[in-house]
């Protein structure tokens, strides 16, 4: 047995492309299958369609190591393949698994029959266990990728949760060779423990969530800030140091909705109790409505024909993806006010209302009554608070992630409003 196997990853969305150019950097001979050859044609020219930091760099870094194909005939060569596309949620957080079936008709009568086929899409439990005809081993693998640091977590896992038909039996050698290569924990449990194992890792985050989002609104309105109580938590063992504790704007992204969804799709199946899975879902459409609420109550109502400018329309920093993003709820919430947006990577296109586009975050700001920050891109944290000031005709910046120096914005002028502490105008109330 080769001692560096061979791994394919079929699926070049945002989970396969990013997972697959991770497993080159690592040294390992990497083939990247798509059925699309329009879209292998595109990886070929180093034209990425994801943006991740330092994603390009990366893949044309190992690319004498990476085969992209659209010929399914070239997954013969892989000891290892994954099958990774990105599994897309509708609005009620339901996964539409058609994309991992279409591709796993194209893939299975590829595999050589002593190859390992590793389900890596997110799948609900029992999915993997239902899968038929594969000739050779069947795994599933939970992905635990964070967009805008996706690659970062692909290269350095915490640990590799692993769903097998049987967990007492021994992995597949060529599995193990490459899933030790990263020298972190190997977990195999059962197919259906391992399908769980990812939505249960979501709803402690979720958890964590609903106590900073409903925490930090209190403290808007009793004269406390989230952000002087928030280290203290951390520095609980119980909770611990990288615990989600910053206030936010709702759930975003897709994952952590779809996992909800399950959980309460299962437990009406099987007449469990899902009544805090409904209260987090509720807890996160409240919180999703804060900067429209906020915006209306402290520029709108006095004056419904002011300009308001809006820095940022992807869901975080560091991704293209706007998938529940808080930007663009905030956007379909402002319907008729005069709008300018800007995004370092999404184009003003994706605003669900009219909006002009700034060709710069200053010229995005000039003349508006007020600004929302809705993104923590690095390229908003590098702002000057008093360049914004001297821009604008109004004062009220509403920054819900803390992009600005709130002294150095308050220094200059701006009435700065964001998450877990009262605004200087809730103060003067």
């Amino acid at each position: 047995m080769t001692a560096s196997p061979v791994i394919a990853y079929c699926g070049m969305t945002h989970l396969g492309l990013v997972s697959g150019t991770a497993a080159a950097a690592k040294g390992f001979e990497t083939v990247l299958f798509d059925p699309d050859p329009a879209l292998v044609a595109r990886l070929e020219r180093g034209d990425l369609p994801v943006s991740e930091p330092d994603l390009d760099a990366t893949f044309a870094a190992c690319r004498p190591r990476l085969t992209v194909t659209a010929d399914a005939g070239a997954l013969a060569r892989a000891d290892v393949v994954y099958l990774a596309p990105d599994v897309p949620t509708d609005d009620t957080g339901a996964s539409d698994l058609s994309a991992v079936e279409r591709l796993l008709a194209v893939v299975r009568p590829a595999l050589r029959d002593d190859a390992t086929l590793v389900i890596l899409s997110q799948v609900p439990p029992g999915f993997t266990r239902g899968i038929e005809g594969v000739p050779g081993p069947l795994l599933y693998q939970v992905e635990t990728l964070v967009f805008g640091i996706a690659l970062q977590r692909a290269l350095e896992p915490e640990r590799h949760i692993v769903g097998c038909a049987d967990p007492a039996a021994p992995l597949p050698e060529p599995y193990r060779v490459w899933l030790e290569a990263f020298g972190c924990p190997i977990l195999p449990m059962r197919y259906e423990s391992a399908e769980l194992a990812k939505i249960s890792i979501n709803m402690c985050l979720v958890a964590s969530v609903g106590v900073a989002n409903t925490m930090a609104e209190i403290c808007e309105h009793v004269g406390a800030d989230w952000a002087e109580i928030a280290p203290s938590l951390k520095l609980d063992r119980r909770i611990g140091a990288y615990s989600y504790l910053a206030p936010g704007l709702g759930l975003a992204g897709g994952n952590l909705e779809r996992d909800l969804a399950t959980v309460m799709r299962l437990g009406a199946a099987h007449g469990t109790d899902t009544g805090i899975v409904k209260a987090w879902v509720a807890n996160s459409q409240w919180r999703k409505g804060w900067a429209a609420r906020t915006l209306k109550a402290l520029v709108l109502d006095a004056d419904p024909a002011a300009r308001v400018a809006v820095l940022g329309l992807a869901y975080k920093q560091d991704t293209h993806s706007t998938k529940n993003s808080p930007s663009l709820a905030l956007l379909a919430a402002l319907d008729g006010v005069d709008l300018t947006v800007h995004d370092p990577v999404v184009p003003a296109s994706a605003s669900p209302v009219p909006a002009a586009a700034g060709a710069d975050p200053i010229a995005t700001v000039r003349n508006a009554d007020a600004l929302c920050i809705m993104t923590p891109w690095a390229d908003y944290k590098a702002l000057d608070p008093a360049a914004i000031a001297a821009a604008m005709r109004g004062r009220i910046v509403i920054d819900p992630y803390r992009v600005l120096d709130p002294a150095r914005a308050r220094a200059a002028g701006l009435d700065w409003v964001t998450l877990g502490v009262a605004s200087q105008s809730q103060e003067m109330q």
